[in-house]
Protein backbone atom coordinates (compact mmCIF):
# COMPACT_ATOMS: atom_id res chain seq x y z
CA UNK A 1 0.00 0.00 0.00
CA UNK A 2 3.04 2.34 0.77
CA UNK A 3 4.33 1.33 -2.59
CA UNK A 4 1.28 2.54 -4.72
CA UNK A 5 0.63 6.01 -1.88
CA UNK A 6 4.15 6.53 -3.18
CA UNK A 7 3.60 6.32 -6.71
CA UNK A 8 0.48 7.84 -6.79
CA UNK A 9 1.94 11.21 -5.01
CA UNK A 10 5.13 11.28 -7.54
CA UNK A 11 2.32 10.92 -10.41
CA UNK A 12 0.61 13.95 -9.26
CA UNK A 13 3.65 16.26 -8.90
CA UNK A 14 5.00 14.83 -12.03
CA UNK A 15 1.96 15.32 -14.66
CA UNK A 16 2.39 18.79 -15.72
CA UNK A 17 6.63 18.40 -16.26
CA UNK A 18 8.42 16.86 -18.55
CA UNK A 19 10.81 13.80 -16.96
CA UNK A 20 13.96 16.12 -17.26
CA UNK A 21 12.88 18.56 -15.90
CA UNK A 22 13.93 20.89 -11.99
CA UNK A 23 10.39 22.91 -11.61
CA UNK A 24 11.03 23.61 -8.21
CA UNK A 25 14.06 23.80 -5.33
CA UNK A 26 14.14 20.06 -4.61
CA UNK A 27 13.60 18.69 -7.63
CA UNK A 28 11.11 17.09 -10.11
CA UNK A 29 9.60 14.75 -7.11
CA UNK A 30 10.22 17.53 -4.58
CA UNK A 31 12.70 15.09 -2.34
CA UNK A 32 16.45 16.27 -3.63
CA UNK A 33 16.23 13.54 -5.95
CA UNK A 34 16.99 13.66 -9.62
CA UNK A 35 15.92 11.52 -12.66
CA UNK A 36 17.25 8.45 -13.92
CA UNK A 37 20.07 10.03 -16.25
CA UNK A 38 23.86 9.84 -15.85
CA UNK A 39 25.82 12.77 -13.96
CA UNK A 40 29.11 13.74 -14.13
CA UNK A 41 31.24 12.53 -10.91
CA UNK A 42 34.22 14.64 -11.56
CA UNK A 43 34.94 17.76 -12.93
CA UNK A 44 37.01 20.97 -12.97
CA UNK A 45 37.03 24.26 -14.76
CA UNK A 46 37.55 22.95 -18.22
CA UNK A 47 34.35 21.41 -17.93
CA UNK A 48 32.43 23.89 -17.68
CA UNK A 49 30.38 23.91 -20.78
CA UNK A 50 29.06 27.36 -20.49
CA UNK A 51 28.60 30.35 -17.45
CA UNK A 52 26.50 32.76 -17.11
CA UNK A 53 26.92 36.04 -14.81
CA UNK A 54 24.41 36.76 -12.82
CA UNK A 55 23.03 40.15 -12.43
CA UNK A 56 22.82 41.52 -9.18
CA UNK A 57 22.88 39.20 -5.94
CA UNK A 58 20.77 36.16 -4.95
CA UNK A 59 20.81 32.35 -3.41
CA UNK A 60 17.81 30.75 -5.17
CA UNK A 61 17.79 27.74 -6.65
CA UNK A 62 17.14 27.97 -10.45
CA UNK A 63 13.88 26.23 -11.78
CA UNK A 64 14.02 24.50 -14.94
CA UNK A 65 11.53 23.57 -17.88
CA UNK A 66 12.67 21.90 -21.08
CA UNK A 67 14.69 24.24 -22.70
CA UNK A 68 14.19 27.48 -19.95
CA UNK A 69 16.00 28.30 -17.18
CA UNK A 70 14.70 30.98 -14.21
CA UNK A 71 16.48 32.23 -11.22
CA UNK A 72 16.19 35.07 -9.36
CA UNK A 73 18.24 37.82 -8.07
CA UNK A 74 18.01 41.68 -6.46
CA UNK A 75 19.66 44.49 -8.69
CA UNK A 76 19.87 48.42 -7.87
CA UNK A 77 16.40 48.27 -5.58
CA UNK A 78 14.27 46.08 -7.46
CA UNK A 79 14.08 42.53 -7.61
CA UNK A 80 14.52 40.52 -11.15
CA UNK A 81 13.47 37.31 -12.76
CA UNK A 82 15.72 36.11 -15.38
CA UNK A 83 15.26 33.28 -17.95
CA UNK A 84 17.99 31.88 -19.81
CA UNK A 85 18.37 29.17 -22.27
CA UNK A 86 19.76 25.68 -21.90
CA UNK A 87 22.82 27.20 -24.08
CA UNK A 88 23.07 29.42 -21.14
CA UNK A 89 22.09 32.97 -23.55
CA UNK A 90 20.25 34.69 -21.89
CA UNK A 91 16.65 35.59 -22.93
CA UNK A 92 14.30 37.76 -20.57
CA UNK A 93 14.92 39.66 -17.65
CA UNK A 94 11.92 41.22 -15.98
CA UNK A 95 11.85 43.11 -12.58
CA UNK A 96 8.95 42.46 -9.90
CA UNK A 97 8.21 44.64 -6.80
CA UNK A 98 10.83 47.21 -4.52
CA UNK A 99 13.83 44.67 -3.36
CA UNK A 100 14.93 44.66 0.14
CA UNK A 101 18.49 43.65 0.92
CA UNK A 102 19.55 40.46 3.21
CA UNK A 103 20.74 40.83 6.55
CA UNK A 104 22.78 37.63 6.98
CA UNK A 105 26.15 38.57 5.48
CA UNK A 106 26.53 36.53 1.91
CA UNK A 107 23.92 33.42 3.02
CA UNK A 108 21.04 36.27 3.21
CA UNK A 109 19.64 37.91 -0.09
CA UNK A 110 16.73 39.80 -0.97
CA UNK A 111 15.99 36.86 -3.30
CA UNK A 112 16.48 33.44 -1.17
CA UNK A 113 13.63 31.73 -2.18
CA UNK A 114 13.64 29.45 -5.73
CA UNK A 115 11.25 29.94 -8.22
CA UNK A 116 8.61 27.15 -9.43
CA UNK A 117 7.11 26.40 -12.55
CA UNK A 118 4.51 24.09 -13.74
CA UNK A 119 5.34 24.41 -17.28
CA UNK A 120 2.91 27.45 -18.21
CA UNK A 121 3.98 30.01 -15.79
CA UNK A 122 6.92 30.47 -13.67
CA UNK A 123 6.16 31.96 -10.25
CA UNK A 124 8.92 33.89 -7.56
CA UNK A 125 8.74 34.79 -3.91
CA UNK A 126 11.21 37.51 -2.83
CA UNK A 127 11.94 38.97 0.68
CA UNK A 128 10.14 42.16 -0.03
CA UNK A 129 6.45 40.15 -0.29
CA UNK A 130 6.35 40.44 -3.60
CA UNK A 131 4.58 37.58 -5.47
CA UNK A 132 3.95 36.94 -8.87
CA UNK A 133 3.90 34.79 -11.97
CA UNK A 134 5.23 35.21 -15.21
CA UNK A 135 4.73 33.32 -18.55
CA UNK A 136 7.60 31.29 -20.11
CA UNK A 137 7.88 34.31 -22.37
CA UNK A 138 8.61 36.79 -19.66
CA UNK A 139 4.71 38.34 -19.98
CA UNK A 140 3.52 39.39 -16.70
CA UNK A 141 0.45 37.17 -15.87
CA UNK A 142 -0.22 38.50 -12.50
CA UNK A 143 1.46 39.90 -8.65
CA UNK A 144 0.55 41.10 -5.46
CA UNK A 145 2.30 41.77 -2.09
CA UNK A 146 1.61 39.24 0.37
CA UNK A 147 3.04 41.11 3.16
CA UNK A 148 1.22 43.91 3.04
CA UNK A 149 -1.89 42.04 1.88
CA UNK A 150 -1.89 39.81 4.74
CA UNK A 151 0.43 40.13 7.77
CA UNK A 152 3.26 43.16 7.24
CA UNK A 153 7.00 41.45 8.22
CA UNK A 154 8.93 43.49 9.93
CA UNK A 155 12.34 43.16 11.40
CA UNK A 156 10.71 42.07 14.67
CA UNK A 157 8.82 39.67 13.29
CA UNK A 158 10.69 37.65 11.44
CA UNK A 159 14.61 38.16 12.28
CA UNK A 160 16.51 36.94 9.17
CA UNK A 161 16.10 36.73 5.57
CA UNK A 162 13.05 34.61 3.90
CA UNK A 163 13.63 31.44 2.88
CA UNK A 164 10.66 29.51 1.88
CA UNK A 165 9.78 28.59 -1.19
CA UNK A 166 6.44 28.75 -3.33
CA UNK A 167 5.01 24.83 -3.68
CA UNK A 168 2.43 23.73 -6.55
CA UNK A 169 -0.59 21.74 -5.88
CA UNK A 170 -2.66 20.55 -8.30
CA UNK A 171 -4.68 23.61 -8.82
CA UNK A 172 -3.12 26.38 -6.75
CA UNK A 173 0.61 27.52 -6.05
CA UNK A 174 1.17 28.19 -2.40
CA UNK A 175 3.54 29.94 0.11
CA UNK A 176 3.29 29.41 3.67
CA UNK A 177 4.69 32.65 6.56
CA UNK A 178 5.29 31.38 10.03
CA UNK A 179 6.85 34.67 11.73
CA UNK A 180 6.14 36.24 15.35
CA UNK A 181 2.99 37.49 14.39
CA UNK A 182 -0.07 36.03 12.75
CA UNK A 183 1.29 32.76 10.24
CA UNK A 184 -0.71 31.05 7.60
CA UNK A 185 -0.55 29.25 4.24
CA UNK A 186 -2.41 30.87 1.50
CA UNK A 187 -3.03 29.30 -2.24
CA UNK A 188 -3.62 31.67 -5.15
CA UNK A 189 -4.93 30.57 -8.95
CA UNK A 190 -2.20 29.90 -10.94
CA UNK A 191 -3.67 31.70 -14.05
CA UNK A 192 -5.29 34.84 -12.35
CA UNK A 193 -3.86 34.77 -8.71
CA UNK A 194 -6.95 34.88 -7.42
CA UNK A 195 -6.80 33.76 -3.26
CA UNK A 196 -8.64 30.07 -3.38
CA UNK A 197 -7.89 29.98 0.21
CA UNK A 198 -6.17 31.41 3.33
CA UNK A 199 -5.53 29.40 6.30
CA UNK A 200 -3.95 30.17 9.47
CA UNK A 201 -1.45 28.28 11.56
CA UNK A 202 -0.81 29.05 15.02
CA UNK A 203 1.02 27.73 17.55
CA UNK A 204 2.52 28.13 21.32
CA UNK A 205 6.08 28.67 20.00
CA UNK A 206 7.73 30.96 22.22
CA UNK A 207 9.58 33.74 20.40
CA UNK A 208 12.37 33.26 17.82
CA UNK A 209 11.43 29.62 17.55
CA UNK A 210 7.81 30.71 16.20
CA UNK A 211 9.73 31.65 13.19
CA UNK A 212 10.45 29.55 10.24
CA UNK A 213 12.28 29.75 6.62
CA UNK A 214 11.29 26.28 5.69
CA UNK A 215 9.35 25.25 2.47
CA UNK A 216 6.45 22.61 2.24
CA UNK A 217 5.85 19.55 1.06
CA UNK A 218 3.13 18.60 -1.14
CA UNK A 219 1.99 14.83 -1.37
CA UNK A 220 -0.97 12.62 -0.82
CA UNK A 221 -1.79 11.11 2.56
CA UNK A 222 -2.74 6.79 3.01
CA UNK A 223 -5.92 7.25 1.43
CA UNK A 224 -4.81 9.22 -1.55
CA UNK A 225 -5.64 12.95 -0.64
CA UNK A 226 -3.38 15.76 -1.61
CA UNK A 227 -2.09 17.33 1.20
CA UNK A 228 0.75 19.62 2.52
CA UNK A 229 3.14 19.44 4.98
CA UNK A 230 4.46 22.26 6.98
CA UNK A 231 6.90 22.21 9.33
CA UNK A 232 8.15 24.97 11.88
CA UNK A 233 6.85 26.79 15.03
CA UNK A 234 7.69 23.66 16.98
CA UNK A 235 5.12 21.48 14.86
CA UNK A 236 4.59 19.67 11.94
CA UNK A 237 1.13 19.98 10.48
CA UNK A 238 -0.77 18.29 7.46
CA UNK A 239 -3.31 20.45 5.68
CA UNK A 240 -5.97 19.47 3.17
CA UNK A 241 -4.46 20.90 -0.76
CA UNK A 242 -8.43 21.70 -1.40
CA UNK A 243 -8.99 24.41 1.44
CA UNK A 244 -6.20 24.48 3.57
CA UNK A 245 -7.82 23.09 6.60
CA UNK A 246 -5.23 21.52 9.12
CA UNK A 247 -6.27 17.47 8.90
CA UNK A 248 -3.94 16.44 11.95
CA UNK A 249 -0.90 18.19 13.73
CA UNK A 250 2.47 16.43 15.34
CA UNK A 251 4.91 18.10 18.80
CA UNK A 252 5.81 20.37 19.76
CA UNK A 253 9.10 19.49 18.48
CA UNK A 254 10.01 21.43 21.44
CA UNK A 255 9.36 20.04 24.76
CA UNK A 256 11.19 22.17 26.57
CA UNK A 257 10.05 25.65 24.83
CA UNK A 258 13.66 26.54 23.86
CA UNK A 259 12.77 30.12 23.15
CA UNK A 260 15.59 29.92 19.75
CA UNK A 261 14.88 26.74 17.78
CA UNK A 262 13.92 28.67 14.84
CA UNK A 263 13.51 25.79 11.72
CA UNK A 264 15.34 26.21 8.57
CA UNK A 265 15.96 22.83 7.09
CA UNK A 266 12.51 21.55 5.77
CA UNK A 267 11.02 18.49 6.17
CA UNK A 268 10.82 15.68 3.72
CA UNK A 269 8.35 12.79 3.24
CA UNK A 270 8.62 9.33 1.34
CA UNK A 271 6.40 5.79 1.53
CA UNK A 272 4.04 7.98 3.67
CA UNK A 273 7.00 9.15 5.98
CA UNK A 274 7.68 13.15 7.48
CA UNK A 275 10.94 12.91 7.83
CA UNK A 276 11.49 16.34 10.30
CA UNK A 277 14.72 17.51 11.39
CA UNK A 278 14.77 19.97 14.28
CA UNK A 279 16.20 21.80 17.20
CA UNK A 280 19.13 23.73 14.91
CA UNK A 281 19.86 19.91 14.07
CA UNK A 282 19.46 18.33 17.20
CA UNK A 283 16.86 15.92 16.32
CA UNK A 284 15.75 14.01 13.87
CA UNK A 285 11.80 12.54 13.38
CA UNK A 286 10.05 10.52 11.69
CA UNK A 287 6.20 10.43 11.45
CA UNK A 288 3.84 8.36 10.14
CA UNK A 289 1.41 10.28 7.77
CA UNK A 290 -2.59 9.65 8.56
CA UNK A 291 -4.71 10.08 11.50
CA UNK A 292 -6.22 13.27 12.40
CA UNK A 293 -6.16 15.89 15.13
CA UNK A 294 -3.11 15.65 17.72
CA UNK A 295 -0.93 12.85 16.35
CA UNK A 296 1.98 13.56 18.83
CA UNK A 297 1.74 10.17 20.46
CA UNK A 298 0.33 7.66 17.90
CA UNK A 299 2.16 8.33 14.74
CA UNK A 300 5.91 9.32 16.01
CA UNK A 301 8.26 5.81 14.23
CA UNK A 302 11.30 6.79 15.70
CA UNK A 303 13.79 9.81 17.34
CA UNK A 304 17.20 10.21 16.49
CA UNK A 305 18.71 13.13 18.48
CA UNK A 306 22.43 11.54 17.10
CA UNK A 307 21.97 13.45 13.45
CA UNK A 308 20.11 16.39 11.71
CA UNK A 309 20.49 19.50 10.27
CA UNK A 310 20.10 23.14 10.90
CA UNK A 311 19.81 24.35 7.20
CA UNK A 312 20.96 21.73 4.75
CA UNK A 313 16.95 19.29 3.95
CA UNK A 314 17.57 15.73 3.89
CA UNK A 315 17.13 13.93 0.71
CA UNK A 316 15.08 10.79 1.01
CA UNK A 317 15.01 7.90 -1.71
CA UNK A 318 15.13 3.35 -1.68
CA UNK A 319 14.55 3.74 1.89
CA UNK A 320 17.03 6.01 2.90
CA UNK A 321 17.67 8.91 4.49
CA UNK A 322 20.57 10.99 3.89
CA UNK A 323 21.29 14.27 6.18
CA UNK A 324 23.96 16.59 5.87
CA UNK A 325 24.72 17.57 8.81
CA UNK A 326 25.93 21.38 9.38
CA UNK A 327 26.25 22.22 13.08
CA UNK A 328 29.82 23.16 14.33
CA UNK A 329 30.41 20.23 16.08
CA UNK A 330 29.85 17.83 13.33
CA UNK A 331 30.24 20.40 10.39
CA UNK A 332 30.73 18.45 7.26
CA UNK A 333 29.54 14.53 8.40
CA UNK A 334 27.31 12.88 6.57
CA UNK A 335 24.98 10.20 7.53
CA UNK A 336 23.09 7.61 5.94
CA UNK A 337 19.33 5.98 7.89
CA UNK A 338 17.12 3.34 7.67
CA UNK A 339 13.93 4.98 6.91
CA UNK A 340 11.96 2.69 8.99
CA UNK A 341 14.05 2.17 12.07
CA UNK A 342 16.26 5.65 11.78
CA UNK A 343 19.23 3.41 12.44
CA UNK A 344 22.49 4.75 10.94
CA UNK A 345 23.53 2.64 7.83
CA UNK A 346 26.81 4.24 7.47
CA UNK A 347 28.25 7.86 8.45
CA UNK A 348 31.56 9.74 7.94
CA UNK A 349 33.21 13.31 7.76
CA UNK A 350 34.05 15.48 4.66
CA UNK A 351 37.64 17.01 4.78
CA UNK A 352 37.87 19.58 7.58
CA UNK A 353 37.20 23.17 6.47
CA UNK A 354 36.14 26.76 7.89
CA UNK A 355 33.39 26.88 5.89
CA UNK A 356 29.93 24.68 6.22
CA UNK A 357 26.95 23.91 4.19
CA UNK A 358 24.00 25.41 3.06
CA UNK A 359 22.49 23.90 -0.07
CA UNK A 360 21.03 20.90 0.25
CA UNK A 361 22.05 17.05 -0.79
CA UNK A 362 20.75 15.89 -3.89
CA UNK A 363 20.93 12.23 -5.52
CA UNK A 364 21.25 11.49 -8.52
CA UNK A 365 22.60 8.29 -10.32
CA UNK A 366 23.31 6.41 -7.36
CA UNK A 367 25.44 9.49 -6.00
CA UNK A 368 25.09 11.54 -3.37
CA UNK A 369 26.19 15.12 -4.16
CA UNK A 370 27.08 17.48 -1.44
CA UNK A 371 27.84 21.32 -1.98
CA UNK A 372 29.89 23.45 0.61
CA UNK A 373 29.90 27.04 0.69
CA UNK A 374 33.15 28.05 -1.14
CA UNK A 375 31.91 26.20 -4.17
CA UNK A 376 33.14 22.65 -3.81
CA UNK A 377 30.90 19.97 -4.34
CA UNK A 378 32.01 16.21 -3.05
CA UNK A 379 30.15 13.22 -4.78
CA UNK A 380 29.84 10.09 -2.47
CA UNK A 381 28.33 6.45 -3.44
CA UNK A 382 24.67 6.65 -2.16
CA UNK A 383 24.14 2.75 -2.85
CA UNK A 384 26.60 1.32 -0.77
CA UNK A 385 27.07 0.40 3.00
CA UNK A 386 29.86 2.44 3.84
CA UNK A 387 31.31 5.93 3.63
CA UNK A 388 32.95 6.47 0.46
CA UNK A 389 33.65 10.04 -1.37
CA UNK A 390 33.74 9.67 -4.83
CA UNK A 391 35.10 12.98 -5.80
CA UNK A 392 35.75 16.35 -4.80
CA UNK A 393 35.16 19.34 -7.46
CA UNK A 394 35.26 23.03 -7.76
CA UNK A 395 34.84 24.96 -10.76
CA UNK A 396 35.40 28.33 -9.26
CA UNK A 397 35.79 29.72 -5.50
CA UNK A 398 32.27 31.61 -5.23
CA UNK A 399 30.56 31.44 -2.53
CA UNK A 400 27.55 28.70 -2.63
CA UNK A 401 24.23 28.92 -1.29
CA UNK A 402 21.96 27.16 -4.11
CA UNK A 403 21.22 23.81 -4.40
CA UNK A 404 22.47 21.92 -7.76
CA UNK A 405 19.92 21.29 -10.22
CA UNK A 406 20.27 18.29 -12.34
CA UNK A 407 18.74 17.73 -15.52
CA UNK A 408 19.18 15.54 -18.32
CA UNK A 409 22.38 14.30 -17.68
CA UNK A 410 23.47 18.17 -17.49
CA UNK A 411 24.37 19.76 -14.07
CA UNK A 412 23.81 23.25 -13.29
CA UNK A 413 25.87 24.97 -10.62
CA UNK A 414 24.69 28.50 -9.28
CA UNK A 415 27.49 30.55 -7.58
CA UNK A 416 26.99 33.89 -5.70
CA UNK A 417 28.02 35.21 -9.25
CA UNK A 418 27.43 32.69 -11.62
CA UNK A 419 25.64 30.21 -13.43
CA UNK A 420 27.43 27.14 -14.78
CA UNK A 421 26.67 24.31 -16.60
CA UNK A 422 28.95 20.93 -16.24
CA UNK A 423 27.68 18.52 -19.08
CA UNK A 424 27.91 14.53 -18.70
Amino acid sequence: MRLVTFLAAMLLLTAQVHAGDWPGWRGPNGNGVADDHKYPTSWTADDVTWSYRLNGVGASTPAVFGDSIFVTTTVEGKNLVTCLGIDGEERWAKNLGTSIDGKQGKDGTGANPSPVTDGKRVFVYFKSGDFGCFSLTGDLQWETNVFERFAQVTAETLWWDLGTSPVLTKNAVVITMMHSGPSYLAAFDRASGKLKWKQDRMTDAPREAAQSYTTPIVTTDPSGREVIIVTGADYVTCHDADGGDELWRFGTLNPEHNEYFRSISSSVSADGVVIAPYARGGTLTAIRMGGSGDVTRSHVMWTNAETAADVPTPTIANDRIYVLRDVKTARGTVDCLDLQTGRTIWSGQLEKHRMTFRASPVLADGKLYVTRQDGTVFVLDAAGDQFNVLASNKVAAEHTIATPVFVDGNILLRTQDHIYLIAD
